[in-house]
């Protein structure tokens, strides 16, 4: 997606507790070995992975700008090394990259009725280099996801090469787990308490949105320097947690 065209490997088992997901300090979570539908609820994570696993696909076949456009919301963000873009502008403009990159899931945070989610894992680019990606995600009214915002950076510095297998030599390769946490559903009747107060930066781009049902927060801004900052906070089990933060510099290009 834009910096993550192939995904690696299909997830087979996926990180869930039962009605709201596990956190960075909370309680700890276990794999649960299931397919990814059966979480319970609105909110499935399941569902934003098979879109990211389907875009994928999509941007090998059809293209990473022509499917960008087609699985993007209107008005949707590409945060790039330059700045914030608009998507539909930046596919209108670019070449069609050559090949695609290999890219995967590893955690997904979902508001309590499912309606917006944020998907982060990791990616390998068409120059073999390695790093990280967000994006977020908006349910359609036809219950379709599409994605609103897209960052990605490399690591810095890159992690040395892999070693060279040989024939003969027996390789093992881990089970892909995905991370799901799911915010906790307010009471009836209750409203969720709001989220901690911000204070971005007013010389700087950026922009904080907060899900419809009010339990997940997620936010950007474009520093000075170049780096691109990114997080996300989910209500959990009567808190506000902070399930992803990112703040790096990046290459103009990702």
């Amino acid at each position: 997606m834009l910096a993550k065209p192939l995904l690696v490997a299909v997830m087979a088992s996926l990180v869930l507790t039962a009605c709201s997901g596990g956190q960075r300090r909370g309680p700890p979570t276990s794999v649960i070995n299931r397919v990814l539908a059966t979480a319970p609820g609105e909110a499935q994570p399941s569902k934003v992975v098979a879109t990211e696993i389907e875009y994928a696909q999509a941007e090998k076949d059809e293209g990473a700008w022509a499917a960008g456009a087609r699985f993007s919301t209107p008005g949707a963000i590409w945060h790039t090394g330059e700045g914030p873009k608009t998507a539909a502008s930046e596919f209108a403009r670019l070449p069609e990259p050559e090949g695609t990159a290999q890219w995967g899931t590893k955690t997904v945070v979902m508001s309590c009725d499912g309606a917006l989610a944020v998907a982060a894992g990791r990616f390998r680019d068409l120059e073999g280099k390695v790093g990280d990606y967000v994006t977020t995600w908006v349910r359609q009214s036809d219950n379709s996801y599409r994605w609103s915002y897209n960052a990605a950076w490399r690591d810095d510095p890159q992690p040395p090469p892999r070693p060279q297998f040989e024939d003969g030599d027996i390789v093992v390769t881990a089970i892909d787990a995905v991370l799901g946490l799911v915010a906790t559903c307010p009471r009836p009747g209750e409203p969720t308490p709001p989220p901690p107060a911000l204070s971005l930066a007013s010389d700087n781009p950026a922009n904080a949105q907060l899900s419809g049902d009010g339990t997940l927060r997620w936010r950007w801004e474009h520093m000075g320097d170049g780096t691109k900052y990114f997080a996300v906070e989910y209500f959990y089990e009567g808190e506000w947690v902070t399930a992803v933060e990112e703040g790096l510099a990046s290459a103009p290009e990702e």
